[in-house]
């Protein structure tokens, strides 16, 4: 062997070397990415591991997880990294837009060197940003069949487009997440299930008794008013009647989401039963009580319900309002006394506000 074959020799075996050591070190990775992901069932959690071991192993320019909102099948932001992120973190993708619509609608990576050259790419995102794509390797986030999102890499840290080894680390990254992120959805579920109303999605009665003792306590020991609007819906019965439980269902559903949409973040909309509805307002007087019950009361008088069955329903509710500690010694008491004001309105006139 002469001098120069052997120089050649220690130079492939140190490729070698280098490659292995390169090995060794993506499986460590791997092995600790798997260890992390499983070890919460906090999204949050999971997204922020996500977030670093990307940026430690594929160091792109730009990178976004999106999840898939089911209720709307849009694709939305959960992270986003990079120049313009603060402007395209409220964006929303269909399913079937752009690379990452068309990875979430196909469910199959993607790896496109240059953008210029593939029709899948949409430039929405980058005249939002003020960015400009180069290359993206994207993958989708699969779990038993299902895609829950997409994670897209855009433009490399250093010249050069993503390649295929990128695509593989990428595609093993991927599936680490999408089973952590699987499990803290089931458990996010589970733990909803136990406070929430599955029909209308607002609070149930059963946290309503738990959390508005804590609320009493504090309302007492900070010395502030605790209201509470009691609200029975008018005649629901003859909706159901009528049109059927299926619609009567639909209809408090959309009642739901009209109390929600006149009342403040830190007030909790709980179903109390049936046709009933309550609303916890913290720090709120009962004069302040009352006029967001009579904005409820006018709402929902002149809301049409069930427009998208062809019924166009009106409907109204009877009101009660009570505080702590103006009213209520207790928690019991104040949702008694909201109660009895309620029924003041129902066995009267109906379509109006009463306060205990």
């Amino acid at each position: 062997m002469d001098m120069k074959d052997a120089e050649n020799l220690i130079i492939c075996n140190q490729a070698d070397s280098l490659e292995l050591k390169q090995r060794r070190l993506q499986l460590a990775t791997f092995t600790e990415i798997g260890k992390a992901l499983t070890s919460s069932l906090v999204l949050r959690d999971i997204l922020n591991i996500v977030m670093v071991k990307i940026s430690d192993l594929l160091h792109p320019r730009n990178w976004s997880l999106l999840l898939l909102d089911e209720e709307t099948n849009d694709l939305k932001f959960e992270i986003v990294v990079g120049k313009g992120s603060e402007k395209i973190k409220d964006q929303r993708l269909k399913v079937g837009e752009g690379v990452a619509g068309w990875v979430a609608l196909e469910k199959k990576p993607l790896l496109v060197p240059d953008v210029a050259m593939d029709p899948h790419f949409s430039p929405k995102i980058d005249s939002v940003s003020n960015f400009r794509t180069k290359s993206i390797v994207c993958v989708p986030l699969l779990t038993r069949g299902k895609c829950l999102g997409v994670i897209e890499l855009i433009n490399k840290d250093e010249e050069g487009a993503f390649s295929e080894d990128d695509l593989l680390v990428l595609t093993t990254l991927a599936d680490y997440t999408a089973i952590a992120i699987e499990n803290a959805i089931f458990f996010n579920r589970v733990q909803e299930l136990t406070i929430t109303d599955d029909l209308t999605k607002l609070y149930n009665s059963r946290f309503l008794h738990s959390r508005l003792e804590y609320e009493v306590e504090r309302a007492r020991r900070f010395k502030y008013d605790l209201s509470m609007i009691f609200l029975d819906l008018d005649c629901f019965k003859t909706v159901n009647d009528t049109h059927g439980h299926l619609r009567g269902s639909k209809l408090l559903k959309e009642v739901a989401r009209l109390i929600l949409s006149m009342i403040r973040n830190v007030d909790m909309a709980c179903r109390y039963g049936g046709d009933e509805f309550l609303v916890l307002m913290p720090e709120t007087s009962k004069k302040n009580a009352s006029l967001v019950a009579e904005k409820l009361c006018s709402a929902m008088r002149e809301t049409v319900f069930l427009c998208d069955e062809g019924l166009n329903i009106r409907l109204t509710g009877s009101f009660g309002v009570a505080s702590f500690p103006v009213d209520a010694v207790d928690k019991d008491d104040l949702i008694h006394l909201a109660d009895a004001a309620m029924y003041k309105v129902k066995n009267s006139s109906k379509d109006g506000v009463a306060e205990a």
